[in-house]
């Protein structure tokens, strides 16, 4: 992937960390999908007081770009409001596999850049989630 495409995701990503939704103590995150067709779609952590009913930045862009018709895609950058690099929990993750993203952009309010394949990002995830 190019670094044009991978700095722009990056910025969108966080551009969208301010739009998050975070009532009940969340983690502020942001998150651009890359579809097979170029087009790009961002999301930000929308929070609840019940976890089933929160949502990953990351899940929010690939909701919206499923809702926009698409079903592939290509690699999702994903950026949070903490301190290093921040990853998917085991619900996102589970999520990214169906849909089977090939790169992961994982990336800090620095902008230190690690891109992963799905399979790599696994000692990065938390074991819950943490939105």
């Amino acid at each position: 992937m190019n670094f044009d495409i991978i700095d722009t995701m990056v910025r969108t990503a966080m551009d969208s960390i301010r739009n998050a939704y975070l009532e009940h103590g969340g983690i502020a995150a942001g998150a651009c999908v890359l579809t097979a067709d170029g087009t790009l779609y961002s999301g930000c952590t929308v929070d609840h007081p019940v976890p089933h009913l929160s949502y990953s930045a990351e899940t929010v862009a690939m909701l919206r770009a499923i809702a926009d018709g698409k079903r592939d895609f290509d690699a999702v950058a994903i950026v949070a409001d903490i301190d290093g690099i921040y990853a998917p929990d085991e619900d996102t993750y589970q999520f990214l596999l169906e849909f089977e993203v090939e790169e992961i952009i994982l990336a800090d309010l620095e902008g230190d850049v690690k891109i992963l394949r799905i399979d790599e990002i696994v000692p990065y995830r938390p074991r819950r989630r943490t939105y």
